[in-house]
């Protein structure tokens, strides 16, 4: 006989997922209504406006994907690319070489700009790429690469693709709503991003926002996009108009949550909260490098959500990350791909970016007998 669900009480300060306000989690225990019921589309429009918001964005073309980020990553590019197009896809990481695997499978012509990991992608490698790729359909990048804690400057970039004709696409899945951006300011044609990071909200949803421009593109394709489920020209009629055609069901519940958890954002004001992951990731910063940690990314470029950080020497970083765990459940990162085995990245984001977070991993590493520091 099966057991009543339980899990431990954890302290998220992994890559993600982050800690759930209590507020996001009542609002998922809301009794279920259809995903066509006037109720719940009234919910749709108000949860597709906070997205605009937070997205700072007047784009119509706003919604939520039914699935978790890696599925708005390929509804960017299911719905741009089509056989014959070019890309230019940039890697720093591991995000970025999955939208080339996924650009490739569109059957695009990819260009890879690849530069070291924990680097960023520089306007002059850009122009090296337009150089080759004069007229690309589509340049992609990650503003925020998880794997590194790399924040990824796009202003400048963003005017050099739209000068030679380009769209560009942008990965905000661990920026949105912990630091800056600006989809309209910055003329981001495609971004998607996640709900589970600075948003703090249960992963499964992706929010997603597509320029004019990026829907003219899809309007002049030859062929039809190669996924139903995300099909732009289908789904925008689930997501908008007076009169709601079905696509599919909704998550409901999730959609519950993720309502309450744009409402604590927009609440605070997004400045505000920009400002509070810069101020814990400075706290943060100091008490590890008192600690003997040292930071993966030069300083200009890096993430104050998400640290990616080198043990002090003679540490075995996975024993100390168990421990962590299981004696003080608080999770941490390990690395991904290259830094496998040599790096955590320390998640403080949305609800779990406060200095409690900070002060009660700090006590736990200065209490574990085996953390040498």
């Amino acid at each position: 006989m099966y057991k009543e669900l339980t899990t431990s009480n954890r302290i998220l300060m992994g890559p993600g997922p982050s800690d759930a306000h209590p507020r996001v989690l009542k609002a998922m225990s809301t009794p279920l209504i259809g995903h066509l019921d006037p109720e719940f589309v009234t919910i749709m429009d108000e949860v597709k406006t906070m997205v605009q918001d937070t997205f700072m964005t007047k784009n119509q073309m706003t919604f939520v994907v039914s699935a978790p980020g890696s599925a708005g990553m390929e509804t960017c590019l299911v719905n741009l690319l089509e056989p014959g197009d070019e890309a230019i896809i940039c890697i720093n990481g591991v995000f970025g070489g999955r939208m080339a695997d996924i650009a490739e499978r569109c059957g695009a012509t990819v260009h890879k700009v690849e530069v070291a990991w924990g680097t960023v992608i520089t306007p002059e490698d850009i122009k090296k790429a337009l150089d080759i790729c004069k007229k690309p359909k589509l340049v992609a990048l990650v503003h925020a690469e998880t794997s590194t804690g790399t924040l990824q400057p796009l202003e400048e970039i963003s005017d050099l693709v739209h000068n030679a004709g380009g769209l560009l696409m942008v990965d905000a899945v661990t920026s949105y709503c912990g630091m800056e951006l600006k989809v309209d300011d910055w003329n981001i044609d495609a971004i998607y991003t996640g709900t589970q990071k600075n948003l703090s909200a249960p992963p499964g949803l992706s929010p997603v926002s597509f320029s004019d421009n990026a829907l003219k593109a899809l309007e002049n394709r030859k062929t039809k996009v190669q996924s139903w489920f995300l099909d732009l020209s289908m789904v925008k009629n689930y997501w908008g108009g007076a009169k709601r055609a079905y696509h599919h069901t909704a998550p409901v519940s999730s959609v519950y949550a993720l309502r309450e958890a744009l409402r604590i954002v927009l609440a605070e004001g997004l400045e505000n909260r920009w400002k509070r992951h810069q101020e814990v990731h400075q706290v943060l910063k100091t008490k590890l490098e008192n600690l003997g940690f040292s930071y993966l990314v030069d300083e200009a470029y890096r993430l104050p959500n998400l640290n990616a950080v080198f043990l002090p020497d003679g540490n075995d970083e996975a024993l100390i990350r168990k421990k962590l765990l299981n004696d003080y459940n608080i999770e941490v990162g390990g690395g991904l791909g290259a830094f496998a085995g040599k790096i955590w990245r320390i998640g403080i984001m949305g609800e779990s970016c406060t200095l409690n977070h900070v002060n009660m991993l700090i006590s736990a590493l200065e209490d574990m007998k085996e953390f040498k520091s």
